[in-house]
């Protein structure tokens, strides 16, 4: 498990659930090193994960923030990543979900879905039938998008968000929590409220 914060506890819920043991935490600040999270030690950085890999059946960047969690992956090619699908989850047999993605308990996937790398589908998050969505993309707890909508690469979509059918979201930007996509959202831009409007620009990727 790469990353020792709140949602490596996800993670390591998740990959027990599926029969896992969770047999090392890799992050790289120093003072969490020696310490256990959810009883499982935090051995050391991310360097040392590329020395250890070959010990493991799979690694699984459990880091929320997109933007970390792809710079991570970048920097180890070399790790089997594995896709995390929580037993209390729906997946539709017809979805495709990418390696290196979590989808969490109570979450459902619908048919013909294209989740990307390193996604993250939160808790009780929904994601309806024919939605493509980048790699990178956090839909977080309670999000619910309609049929046919498409995302870009590293965007966020708060808790409890709506979006509503075949809208396109645009690469890394950010859906606030509880806002109800009603349009097209362009890339690099912060949205809120109800419809979601703009709020301001951010740094592409």
């Amino acid at each position: 498990m790469i990353g020792a914060g709140g949602h490596a506890k996800v993670g390591i819920s998740t990959a027990r659930a599926l029969g896992y043991t969770v047999a090392a935490i890799y992050d790289d600040d120093p003072a969490k090193w020696g310490k256990q999270l959810m009883g499982v030690p935090i051995v050391g950085g991310i360097q040392q994960a590329i020395k250890d890999f070959k010990n493991f059946t799979g690694a699984i960047v459990a880091i929320g923030d997109n933007r970390t969690r792809r710079q991570i992956t970048s920097c180890l090619d070399g790790l089997p990543w594995l896709t995390l699908i929580h037993p209390y989850a729906w997946v539709d047999p017809t979805a495709q979900i990418g390696a290196g993605s979590l989808v969490c308990a109570g979450a459902v996937v619908q048919a013909e879905t294209y989740i990307g790398s390193h996604g993250i589908i939160n808790t009780s998050a929904s994601v309806d039938h024919d939605c493509v969505l980048g790699d990178f993309v956090h839909v977080a707890p309670g999000a619910r998008l309609a049929g046919g909508v498409q995302v870009g690469e590293g965007t966020l979509l708060g808790v409890g968000c709506s979006v509503l059918p075949n809208r396109k979201i645009g690469a890394w930007s950010v859906i606030g929590a509880g806002a109800v996509v009603v349009d097209d959202i362009p890339e690099g831009v912060i949205v809120a409220g109800v419809p979601a409007r703009i709020v301001r620009e951010v740094n592409h990727g």
